[in-house]
């Protein structure tokens, strides 16, 4: 298993919410998101992810053509 690259990915992490301390573990950051049938803010586009609605319905909407 490769090492987690933890600063690497918080320099591409658009996640606004600042107390996080899953910002840079993907992982956990997947898993815990996943836990409340959503996805991590990296699935959406900026605009929306500040609005912290990142469940699966709006990840849809958000997407759909």
């Amino acid at each position: 298993m490769k090492e987690c690259k933890v600063e690497q990915n918080k320099s591409k992490c658009n996640c606004t919410y600042e107390p996080c301390a899953r910002k840079g573990i993907c992982c956990e950051c997947i898993r815990y998101h996943r836990q409340s049938d959503e996805l991590p803010a990296c699935y959406f586009p900026k605009d929306v992810e500040k609005t912290y609605d990142r469940s699966i319905e709006r990840f849809i909407q958000t997407y759909k053509r």
